[in-house]
């Protein structure tokens, strides 16, 4: 155990805790919290069975990279990784969240009519009027639609609580890399 550690006193804030080793607390959190998230997207297709669109699947490469990094960063902090490596992963974990708010928000968006959604998954296709075996084999296909919303809690979108959740994580991301970049190198 690290000698750090070991002379804190029961009566040390949690806060004075989490800022002493801001790398391992903000990654812990990323990785429970995306796990939870990605755990949650897959009961709700695979037990409940709502198939997610191809903009619910491209929202969850924001966890399936930074669930293994944030992972990476606490095991990375445990055996001395470099601070930039750390620091960097912390970054690019809050990257790939910010961008996947944005992804989010735009599907929520999509789903409330504010805004065109992607050709492939919304709207009318076009141009498959022709008859022929192709057209046979795309009516028996189900794709989902990304206009769409498959379920709603408080009138809320699942696209909309990856939203939420993405920004949140993206915040504890920024949280760690700010508390890690205000404490002096040689800790």
């Amino acid at each position: 155990m690290d000698a750090k550690l070991s002379a804190q006193t029961p009566s040390q804030s949690l806060a004075g805790r989490l800022a002493a080793r801001p790398f391992t607390a903000a990654a812990a959190a990323l990785a429970i919290g995306g796990t939870a998230t990605i755990l949650g997207a897959w009961f709700f297709q695979y037990a409940l069975g709502y198939q997610p669109c191809p903009l619910c699947l491209e929202q969850r490469y924001a966890f399936y990279f930074g669930i293994p990094l944030a992972i990476m960063v606490v095991l990375g902090e445990r055996v001395g990784a470099s601070r930039k490596v750390l620091l960097l992963a912390l970054f690019a974990i809050m990257a790939g969240m910010i961008w996947n708010t944005g992804l989010s928000t735009y599907h929520a968006g999509v789903e409330w009519k504010f805004w065109p959604g992607p050709r492939d998954c919304s709207g009318t296709l076009e141009g498959l009027s022709s008859p022929g075996s192709l057209l046979n084999d795309l009516q028996s296909i189900h794709i989902p639609r990304c206009d769409d919303a498959a379920w709603r809690f408080l009138g809320i979108s699942l696209a909309g609580y990856d939203a939420l959740i993405s920004a949140a994580l993206a915040t504890i991301a920024g949280w760690g890399l700010w508390t890690a970049l205000r404490r002096p190198r040689s800790s």
